[in-house]
């Protein structure tokens, strides 16, 4: 029990002296009837046997149908001896068929915790006049008694074990409750019902019948398995996609780290230190994951400090001082707009504060300060004092210990100060064992052969150099590209990723027009993308055949094209090019796993504008972006096909709660109004069965394109579920509301749909409106009232049409002359040539 904090060690505690001597107190010193008595205990532990793994972080917990026995026990033989029954089966539960051994506070807990809890529900039963052991036994005069056993037994039992978990992890119990147990409700009624049947047989001598209620416990069990088994994926993916942003986020924060070549490793060694400190203070684990992620981007916030400021080897100004006292804001501002799951910002605002209320920005003091941002002051600073600064030679081991014990109770809270102090032989330990060699941005040598133009795609003009250009492009150079890196990963969009990346790229390629053009390999074609600049609405309307214009080139060959002319990718395109004002083009592939995806395209009003170095900055740009954008183009096909139904087309409901959402907060803020239409296709059940699913898809395809063709662009119209529509008209009341109502319904009146080849089928919909905010400020109120009305409608409708029949469609067969009875079944068998 070492690793429990505190309160549940007492507690476990206490629940354990609590089971024990209600145990002792109750143990029945005879059993009535043996036999039955070791056939439920043995029944109990076999049950127990049958567990899942709930889907809990660290707990280690399991449910088992093992509690229906125990009901059983608790009818047959009564409270004190089920208790017994009841510690064996949790026993067993922790014993048998566990990946890892359970420690033996915890199977005593389970133990004590159910023999409270069948005792609990024991004198509810007795409470509520529940038949007593030994008397006859009717199901039919228990309900009232064996509803509040049950009711009983359910919230003793998890609450138990929601108490342990939420105090052990430091979680909110009630939240542990909520999502873990509260679910769990209906199976222990299910296992009180199974309970009562079985007891009932086995009153009336009906052993072997009774076997029979083990297989509702059994489909319970599977049905937890199964339900179980799909969180527990679905944790694991959320979990790899964490750990994707992570890494992401450890990337960008290590490029940033790059930047000052004379501390390399800075900020894994805080992240190290940080986190290590945050456990064994106590913090959570989301908590310490909060921490973790504000060690990698505390000083996100020094890209607003110019760089001769950050680099300064002498004391600064008063002025250079404000300026960089501004980086923990900026950097709070800038990942505030990140939505992690767990306080970063405040960590990251916070660092710089000290414990006696001097520091910056918000002057906070003790306590005030997040205990995160005072762990990251104390291993942040301990760290610059031993690395080696352009202001500041590196310190020696015991100066800087010497200086922390110092600021002790000044600048740092003495508390982080004293436990890192103690742990830093560990700590440095585990920082030296995850260091990784740094990648390095290297120059091309100067022998190094210039790239060469294509043959007849380039114009006739020498290249032209300027050296103080090629000066400020080497200051600039490394800082331009971690920028841009910096850049690429903070959008997932194609466009706002090409966006980001020729906003940085122009401080070291110049250019007029920045386009990326992406491969469609079916087509065998490029197509843009993205385009930015001058005449970047010509450029985005190109679609160019693979070997043909500059791009195609550089599709076909996977090289780079330097100061080719622009005018070879407008001709390839069938676009008229005498127009065009750009005159210089540089070209480069962009190739992720040895697969071509597209290009880069930049383009200059000037001739020759491009030299080598552009060409080697832009190369290695494309190398790095080529993974980003390969990643956003499966992002935006993936978040497509997330919103889009795969049957008709149209957006799906998750689709439509978002739209809904923006909708409904739009026409609040503006006093608009919103209508939305809720459609339901007539005798579509009737579809299905008389002609085949497959014709029924068809159905919904054809009355999906006619809705959509008749609503306005802006307006959308969603496939709901099964064969209901909904229409959100944005700025519509009532009136118009109507009319659009009418005319859909028209527009499917005079669809005409063959179900089969020369055979019409008419098709009708049933439709109901409500207008926002007059039916309902709240978009589950606004479907609820169309619901209705949609349904009144069907009703007036099939009034209408009362002498009509789903099949009045069919041929007319001739009339006999002999009179023959047919049912409706008959008549539509016939009507499909079955009869």
């Amino acid at each position: 029990m070492q690793d429990l904090p505190i309160g549940a060690r007492l507690y476990v505690g206490a629940v354990l002296a609590a089971g024990l001597v209600v145990l002792v107190a109750f143990v029945p010193h005879t059993i009535g009837d043996p036999a039955l008595f070791v056939a439920l205990l043995l029944f109990s532990s076999l049950a127990s046997a049958l567990k899942v793994s709930l889907p809990l972080t660290k707990s280690g917990s399991s449910m088992s149908v093992s509690y229906a026995v125990d009901f059983a026990a608790l009818l047959l033989l009564g409270a004190n001896e089920t208790m017994i029954v009841a510690a064996a089966s949790a026993w067993s539960q922790c014993t048998f068929r566990m990946t890892t051994r359970n420690p033996a506070y915890r199977t005593l807990y389970s133990m004590a915790s159910l023999v409270l809890t069948v005792k609990a529900a024991g004198l509810v039963y007795e409470a509520f006049n529940g038949t007593p052991p030994g008397h006859a036994f009717n199901l039919w005069d228990v309900p009232k008694p064996l509803v509040g056993a049950a009711t009983a037994y359910f919230i003793c039992n998890t609450a138990f074990i929601a108490t342990a978990i939420g105090l052990s992890t430091k979680q909110s119990i009630a939240r542990v409750w909520n999502e873990n147990f509260l679910w769990s409700a209906p199976s222990y009624f299910v296992g009180a019902l199974a309970a009562g049947i079985g007891a009932s047989v086995v009153d009336k001598g009906g052993y072997w019948m009774a076997s029979l209620a083990a297989a509702p416990l059994y489909l319970t069990y599977r049905t937890y398995k199964v339900y179980l088994g799909r969180v527990q994926d679905e944790q694991r993916h959320v979990e790899q996609v964490s750990d994707l942003h992570l890494a992401t986020i450890e990337a960008l924060a290590l490029a940033i780290d790059a930047k000052d070549q004379t501390a390399q490793s800075h900020i894994r060694r805080v992240q190290v230190y940080a986190a290590g400190l945050a456990q064994a203070l106590g913090m959570s684990d989301t908590e310490i994951q909060g921490v973790k992620t504000a060690a990698l981007l505390h000083d996100i916030g020094k890209l607003a400090v110019p760089e001769h400021i950050l680099s300064k080897p002498g004391p600064l100004t008063q002025e250079e001082f404000q300026k960089i006292r501004i980086h923990p804001q900026v950097g709070a501002e800038i990942i505030s707009g990140v939505p992690f799951p767990y306080p970063v910002a405040p960590l990251i605002l916070s660092h710089h504060e000290r414990w006696d209320g001097k520091g910056y920005p918000s002057g906070l003091k003790a306590d005030e300060i997040p205990l995160g941002a005072r762990i990251l002051s104390v291993v942040d600073y301990f760290d610059a004092l031993m690395s080696e600064r352009p202001y500041h030679k590196a310190m020696s081991f015991d100066a800087a210990i010497g200086l922390l014990r110092q600021e002790s109770g000044k600048a740092l809270d003495p508390r982080v100060v004293t436990t890192f102090i103690e742990m830093y032989p560990m700590l440095a330990a585990e920082a030296e064992a995850s260091q990784r060699p740094s990648r390095q941005l290297t120059r091309v040598p100067e022998h190094a052969p210039a790239a060469r133009p294509a043959v007849g795609l380039v114009t006739e003009s020498a290249a032209q150099t300027n050296v103080f250009q090629d000066i400020a492009l080497a200051h600039r150079e490394i800082y331009a590209l971690y920028e841009i890196a910096q850049a690429m990963g903070s959008s997932l969009g194609v466009a706002d990723t090409m966006a980001l990346i020729s906003s940085k790229l122009s401080n070291i390629v110049p250019f007029s027009c920045c386009a990326l053009f992406l491969y469609n390999d079916e087509s065998e074609s490029l197509r843009c993308r993205f385009a930015t600049g001058i005449e970047a609405d010509v450029i985005q309307q190109l679609t160019i055949k693979s070997g043909h214009g500059l791009t195609g080139w550089v599709a076909r060959n996977r090289r780079p094209l330097v100061n080719a002319r622009p005018s070879t990718d407008l001709e390839a395109a069938g676009v008229p090019s005498d127009t065009t004002t750009l005159q210089s083009a540089l070209v480069c592939p962009l190739v992720f796993n040895e697969r071509f995806i597209g290009t880069i395209s930049v383009y200059h009003t000037e001739p020759s504008v491009y030299t080598d170095d552009h060409r080697r900055l832009l190369d290695r740009i494309s190398e790095q972006a080529a993974a980003v954008i390969y990643n956003s183009i499966v992002f935006e096909q993936t978040q497509e096909d997330s919103l889009t139904d795969p049957l008709t087309g149209l957006p799906n409901t998750r689709f439509m709660f978002m739209h809904l959402t923006r909708e409904l907060a739009r026409a609040e803020r503006l006093k608009a109004e919103v209508s939305l239409l809720v459609m339901d296709l007539d005798n579509f059940k009737d579809i299905n069965d008389t002609y085949g699913h497959h014709v029924g898809d068809r159905a919904l395809r054809e009355v999906a394109g006619v809705l959509r063709a008749a609503i306005r662009p802006y307006d959308i119209c969603v496939r709901y579920a099964g064969d209901e529509f909904i229409v959100v008209l944005s700025g519509c009341g009532a009136e118009e509301a109507e009319r659009k109502r009418l005319e859909l319904q028209r527009a499917v009146d005079h669809l005409q749909f063959e179900p089969r080849p020369g055979k019409g089928l008419p098709l009708a919909i049933s439709v109901g409106a409500s207008i926002f905010p007059h039916d309902g400020d709240s978009y589950e109120t606004l479907l609820a009232t169309a619901d209705s009305r949609m349904y009144r409608d069907k009703s007036r409708r099939k009034r209408q049409v009362s002498g009509r029949t789903f099949l009045d469609e069919q041929p007319a067969r001739p009339a006999s002359s002999t009179s023959v009875s047919l049912s409706e079944v008959d008549v539509q068998r016939a009507a499909t040539g079955v009869l």
